[in-house]
């Protein structure tokens, strides 16, 4: 039987050495899927935006979507710890917002921690909210929120200036209480740096092999999504083509009067049926 995890356990895993596993999950199925696996986190991303909702970008998700479907994968999981990401201006305009939304993630949406994006500019929003008894989870690097000042998603941290503002932000974020934090999109040997500079976890995405844990988007790991592919998602599964597979020989048994056989059909007694006709 797998053990909660929790944002306690979250520390007690880098203390030890041990890997974090985390993967986003968006629906009930999927979500209690992941948790019966055994993954330890699941992160309601707002990436749901592109690979659920279809939108261009994950700008246009609000604080309703991320609650719809944090309060969906918590009917589904047991044991992982169940992390809300929070989206586009929910945090930004005020610190009073930052923790209204945040609080909405965890007592309407069910999640039982928030990530929010940015360094020394989130500071105070990262401090208020976990004043409020609400864990966070700090993202630096690649954040997507932020892709048009990136102009476009691109590798961050390659420069001097930007590396080292990354490596005090991450020291910023473990002051302010947050209790782990996702790498996304910078040079390896950046992301071991931070990990060594930080007593709290780092989570990579695209940020090398020795982060404290991975975190993966499940439809990219599963081959579902296919709009694009990051270099930095392995494909466990091809998903895509077998879902392809599976529709089309349904619509070729439906077309050839195949499906629905005997088996999957409803009887009805004879004498019943003499009466009927």
């Amino acid at each position: 039987m797998n053990k909660k995890f929790t944002v306690t356990s979250f520390l007690e895993a880098k203390k030890k050495n041990q890997k974090i596993t985390m993967l986003t999950a968006y629906d009930y199925s999927t979500a209690k899927l992941i948790d019966e696996a055994g993954i330890e986190s699941i992160l309601v991303g707002d990436s749901l935006g592109m690979v659920v909702l279809g939108y261009e970008s994950t700008l246009e998700v609000t604080v309703d979507d991320i609650i719809h479907h944090c309060r969906a994968v918590s009917r589904g999981v047991k044991n992982a710890l169940i992390v809300g990401d929070m989206p586009f201006l929910s945090y930004h305009i005020s610190v009073e917002d930052a923790v209204r939304n945040a609080g909405r993630i965890i007592q309407e949406g069910k999640a039982h921690a928030v990530k929010l994006e940015g360094g020394a500019e989130v500071i105070d929003k990262i401090k208020a909210i976990t004043k409020a008894q609400i864990p966070v989870m700090g993202h630096l690097g690649l954040t997507p929120q932020s892709v048009n000042m990136f102009g476009g998603f691109k590798v961050q941290g390659k420069s001097e200036y930007q590396a080292k503002k990354i490596i005090n932000d991450a020291i910023e974020l473990e002051k302010a209480g947050a209790f782990a934090i996702v790498l996304e999109g910078i040079p390896a040997k950046l992301a071991d740096i931070i990990t060594e500079k930080i007593s709290i976890p780092t989570i990579g995405i695209g940020a090398g092999n020795n982060c404290d844990g991975q975190v993966l988007v499940t439809n990219d790991m599963l081959g579902m999504f296919s709009d694009f592919t990051p270099k930095f998602v392995k494909k466990y599964a091809n998903l895509k083509e077998n879902i392809l597979h599976a529709i089309k020989r349904y619509i070729s048994e439906v077309k050839s009067s195949e499906f629905p056989s005997e088996e999957h059909t409803f009887s009805i007694d004879e004498d019943i049926l003499k009466k009927l006709v």
